[in-house]
């Protein structure tokens, strides 16, 4: 009963297949070889943009500070979500690899911006000329980090602001599939089609061994990405071993079947512990992930019976067994029914 991370579940086996597929003879060095030429052509069709140009990492975290990079001067800062990935996760790469560009934290009621607040932040910046920050990128990340999937109606009006001002915007998209899976939209729409810069388009958290894209959708981009990523030590001599994932990835839906597994998983879930006294979400799980309130005895009794997650305030220690501690629990494409039905017979007691 694994339910700590998408991270940690397995490599799909057609990922693998791939892999050992792609361990024959030779293929030239750093992104040179026919299978990224494929992936390119791949991502260009799935996303409707013929001059995309797309630049495989094996991080997220480096997918989205290289990518910010790009879209920042050092003298900038970029607007973000208050509980945002980039700035709760990433030990502050995106200053790092932007050579300074500060984050400003917009507020946030769960895990989504308002229009209203990014409007507001971003107008108190670029107010004080020389002595202050200048305004910078916009990064939204979709699936949110609370579980929540933005409506294309809720991406379009934060793009909206963005543009007010002139500024571009970034997509976190470490689980874009899962929001992808969970509209029924096409990548198109949830992206450029909006106004959408660039995206960091995830596979790890989706049954790949450790590869995302970043995709820019203006392609006078793709050479200082190449140069950043070089600089930064991300570009893979043997780049052939991650393009052979995600090309797997983009086989057949694969990506996308793999997503709308996970979410269903996360459904099956959530609907068996949303009748359960004591547990309440903190948003509405949209995709494959949740925040739940739940009582200590019960966190005791699934801890003792072997489940895995993350408790993420509160402690399984303490006197008051109704005392609600909150944990995330996120399930990936692989979790069987036979653990999430055993997870909320733990639950129920």
């Amino acid at each position: 009963m694994f339910f700590a991370s998408d991270n940690a579940g397995y490599v799909h086996p057609e990922v693998l297949d791939a892999i050992s597929r792609d361990n024959a003879g030779y293929a030239m060095p750093y992104g040179a070889d026919a299978g990224t030429q494929r992936v390119q052509s791949k991502l260009r069709d799935i996303f409707e943009a013929p001059d995309a140009m797309m630049h495989l990492v094996a991080t997220g975290t480096a997918a989205n500070a290289l990518a910010l990079a790009c879209l920042s001067q050092p003298y900038e800062t970029v607007f973000c979500s208050a509980v945002s990935h980039i700035h709760e996760d990433e030990c502050s790469a995106p200053e790092f690899y932007s050579g300074g560009a500060k984050l400003t934290l917009v507020p946030c009621a769960v895990d989504k911006m308002s229009p209203d607040d990014l409007r507001k932040a971003i107008a108190n910046e670029g107010t004080r000329g020389v002595h202050g920050p200048q305004r910078g990128a916009v990064s939204i990340t979709q699936v949110a980090e609370k579980g929540s999937v933005h409506t294309l109606d809720e991406l379009k009006a934060l793009v909206d602001v963005a543009k007010e001002f002139d500024l571009p915007v970034h997509l976190d998209g470490a689980r874009f599939a899962n929001a992808m899976a969970a509209l029924g939209c096409s990548a198109a729409e949830m992206t450029w089609k909006l106004g959408i810069d660039a995206v960091s388009f995830g596979g790890t958290k989706n049954g790949l061994m450790g590869v995302e894209a970043v995709i820019f959708f203006d392609p006078a981009k793709s050479w200082e990405f190449e140069l950043r990523r070089k600089r930064g030590a991300h570009l893979f001599s043997k780049g052939r071993y991650l393009a052979a994932q995600m090309d797997a990835y983009l086989t057949d839906d694969l990506w996308l079947k793999s997503a709308a597994s996970a979410n269903a998983n996360m459904a099956r879930l959530a609907a068996g512990l949303r009748g359960l006294e004591g547990v309440r979400f903190l948003a509405e799980p949209d995709a494959n992930m949740v925040f739940a309130l739940m009582p200590r005895a019960m966190h005791r009794r699934l801890h003792d019976g072997g489940a895995v997650y993350y408790l993420m305030k509160g402690s399984l220690e303490g006197n008051d067994p109704n005392e609600p501690l909150l944990c995330r629990l996120v399930c990936d494409w692989s979790i069987s029914h036979d653990q999430i039905d055993h997870f909320i017979s733990l639950a129920a007691g």
